[in-house]
């Protein structure tokens, strides 16, 4: 069993950072997606597609950061069939934190807009010009958009859960520390 008690500062920041810029890019991809083309139409277009890099790039660090620091360990109370849930749930989170970037990315390159990050550094199309492909990848996208929905609302559930009727501190372990952190923890 691990003797670490919490998630190191590193993975709060990348945690709590990912988890705005998602919540802001739903809430901006689900208000885009029904406006009438127009300049603002494009402008939202293209931060919403700045912001999926950037969530891209974290989520890839994130996951760096995640395998090389090990996490704190689940309540010894916790019942196996909710310790795998909770792992099937995390893995789910990642992947699709992976995917709907990814499929985003895809769609713009079938589509025929690439993207240009943060109007600067192009980035490469990953498939030709296809209008078929690129709405089914419209689809695919929206369709992934939509589970992480779900899959948030059950993560946030779960760990008010924890909070409120375990009393357990799984919440507590990715809540920002109160605590002072000692300079030797720092880099770890």
């Amino acid at each position: 069993m691990s003797d670490i008690t919490h998630y190191t500062s590193t993975a709060k920041i990348l945690h709590w950072l990912v988890s705005l810029m998602i919540f802001c890019m739903l809430l901006l991809g689900f208000y885009m997606s029904d406006l009438p083309l127009s300049p603002d139409k494009l402008k939202f277009y293209s931060w919403h597609k700045w912001a999926g890099v950037t969530v891209f790039l974290l989520v890839i660090a994130r996951l760096g950061w995640r395998i090389t620091h090990t996490p704190p360990a689940m309540p010894a109370q916790m019942p196996q069939l909710q310790q795998v849930a909770a792992t099937i749930f995390h893995f789910a989170l990642y992947a699709l934190m992976f995917l709907i970037p990814l499929s985003g990315w895809l769609m713009s390159s079938a589509k025929g807009f690439q993207t240009v990050w943060f109007g600067v550094l192009p980035i490469p199309d990953l498939l030709p010009k296809d209008k078929v492909v690129g709405d089914a990848l419209k689809e695919v996208h929206e369709a992934l958009n939509k589970l992480l929905v779900g899959v948030i609302v059950v993560h946030v559930i779960a760990a008010l859960k924890h909070h409120f009727i375990d009393k357990d501190d799984v919440l507590k372990k990715m809540l920002p520390s109160r605590r002072k952190i000692a300079p030797e923890e720092i880099n770890h």
